[in-house]
């Protein structure tokens, strides 16, 4: 469910005051992170990679409470769940959107990726669950190695955004430099700084 909420009423006041109407509200992080493990755990248990990755970032924003609010359309809205979303290659060699709500059962979110994910690719249809959740946007562009990417700036799509390409060996690790973008309002530099951190932490420890 999502409601709008008074910025005064919150601790980002100040924020909303500084960065609602700034021209480049947003702001990029970039960090490599050591999947080994996920690399690991998808060819033992033949899951997706990018699906595992989604569930940790599900799971690491779920603890980092300003990910509940966003700013949309000059109001801030209060979320009381979150979605991933994915970008599906479809039938018709084009990408669809498709939103997975998040849920702390890996299970879980693995059987609604994998059904939902599926459907998208079939109808060719995006799968919107921005009403309801606060949506963490993701692209995997699989078709090489990246150090990073920014996404827009324009404003108008101000949900948290992570770009990653594909993962490379080190030895006997695997690493993934991926960005981080966020709307300024949503949360300050130590709010994404922790989240990387528990990210890392949810990557490094799923079973």
């Amino acid at each position: 469910m999502a409601s709008e909420i008074e910025p005064q009423n919150t601790t980002r006041a100040k924020a909303y005051e500084l960065w609602m109407k700034a021209p480049n509200p947003m702001v990029t992080f970039f960090k490599t992170m050591d999947v080994t493990n996920l690399v690991r755990l998808g060819k033992r248990k033949g899951l997706k990679f990018n699906m595992l990755l989604g569930f940790c970032i599900g799971k690491a924003a779920s603890c980092v409470k300003e990910f509940y609010i966003l700013p949309v359309g000059g109001k801030l809205i209060q979320y009381d769940s979150i979605a991933v979303n994915t970008i599906v290659k479809n039938k018709n060699g084009e990408v669809s959107s498709c939103d997975i709500l998040f849920s702390d059962s890996l299970e879980i979110f693995s059987r609604e990726y994998l059904k939902y994910t599926a459907e998208a690719a079939e109808s060719c249809t995006d799968r919107d669950l921005s009403a309801e959740s606060m949506v963490i946007g993701t692209s995997a562009i699989v078709d090489t190695e990246i150090d990073g990417a920014v996404g827009m700036n324009s404003g108008i799509f101000n949900n948290p955004f992570i770009i990653w390409g594909r993962y490379r060996k080190k030895l006997f690790r695997y690493y993934l430099p991926i960005s981080f973008q966020f709307h300024h309002t949503q949360m300050d530099g130590a709010h994404a700084g922790r989240f990387l951190e528990k990210l890392q932490n949810e990557i490094s420890s799923l079973k």
